[in-house]
C-alpha cells in the first residue's frame, strides 16, 4: 500500500492535463485496458485511487467500498474474468456522491446508464450490462489493497486520471515528476501545432523518414 498522500495542489495540477499526456510523461506506462471508457466523452475524473477487488458477479465489496473510501477518492475496481454484470447502478451512484467520492473506474459492467449520465457522477467502465449481481457475505474480495488492471498495478493513493480517451494510473511516488513532464509535453505540442499552421509538415518537424 502506498504511504504517500496526494496533496490537493497535486490533484489540481494533474486535473489540468490529459490521460495521453500523463501516460506519455510516465514513460508510456499506466494505461488501463482500452475497453474502460467514460459513460460520456465529457466525463473526467482525477483523484487518489481506492482499489477494490470484487468476486465475479458479486458487488457486495463495492457497497463496502463506498463507506470505506474517503472523500475525493476514486473507486477503482477489479471484478475478475467475467466483467459482464451490472456491478453498479443508480442507487450506488447516489450513495457515492453523498459520500463525496470523486468517481468510479471499473473493469466490469454498470447499468442504469441514462440515469447515471443525468446524475453526472464520473463513471468509467468496460461495459454496460443489465445482468444482476449477488451479495455473498462469504464472497472473496479486498478493500484498499493493490489490484491489477491489465498490465497496470494500482495501489491505494496512486493518481487516477480519466478523460474521453481512457484512464491512466500514476504511482503516487512519481506524480510530481510526471505532471511536470506532462506540462512540458503539452507546451511543446502547442508549439508544434503553431508550426503546422505555418505550413511545416509532421515529417519535417519530427524528422521522420520519407520512404
Amino acid at each position: 500500500m502506498s504511504t504517500l498522500t496526494l496533496s490537493a495542489e497535486t490533484i489540481s495540477r494533474a486535473a489540468q492535463s490529459s490521460s495521453a499526456s500523463l501516460h506519455e510523461a510516465a514513460g508510456k506506462t499506466g494505461a488501463l485496458p482500452a475497453s474502460i471508457k467514460p459513460l460520456t466523452p465529457s466525463m473526467r475524473v482525477c483523484g487518489p485511487a481506492y482499489p477494490v477487488l470484487c468476486a465475479g458477479g458479486d458487488n457486495l465489496w463495492l457497497h463496502r467500498a463506498i463507506y470505506a473510501a474517503g472523500a475525493g477518492d476514486v473507486l477503482i475496481v477489479e471484478t475478475g474474468p467475467d466483467e459482464n454484470y451490472g456491478y453498479w447502478g443508480e442507487i450506488m451512484t447516489l450513495a457515492a456522491r453523498h459520500r463525496a467520492l470523486a468517481g468510479l473506474v471499473i473493469a466490469g459492467g454498470i447499468r442504469d446508464s441514462l440515469r447515471l449520465i443525468e446524475i453526472g457522477f464520473p463513471i468509467f467502465s468496460s461495459a454496460v450490462c443489465i445482468r444482476g449481481t449477488a451479495k455473498d457475505p462469504q464472497g472473496a474480495g479486498t478493500l484498499g489493497q493493490t489490484i491489477r488492471l491489465g498490465l497496470t498495478p494500482v495501489a491505494r493513493g496512486d493518481l487516477v486520471f480519466g478523460d474521453a480517451d481512457g484512464v491512466v494510473v500514476v504511482p503516487a511516488s512519481r506524480c510530481e515528476q510526471v505532471i511536470t513532464t506532462a506540462f512540458t509535453r503539452d507546451r511543446e505540442e502547442v508549439e508544434i501545432m503553431a508550426r503546422l499552421q505555418d505550413g511545416e509538415s509532421t515529417i519535417s518537424i519530427y524528422d521522420l523518414p520519407r520512404s
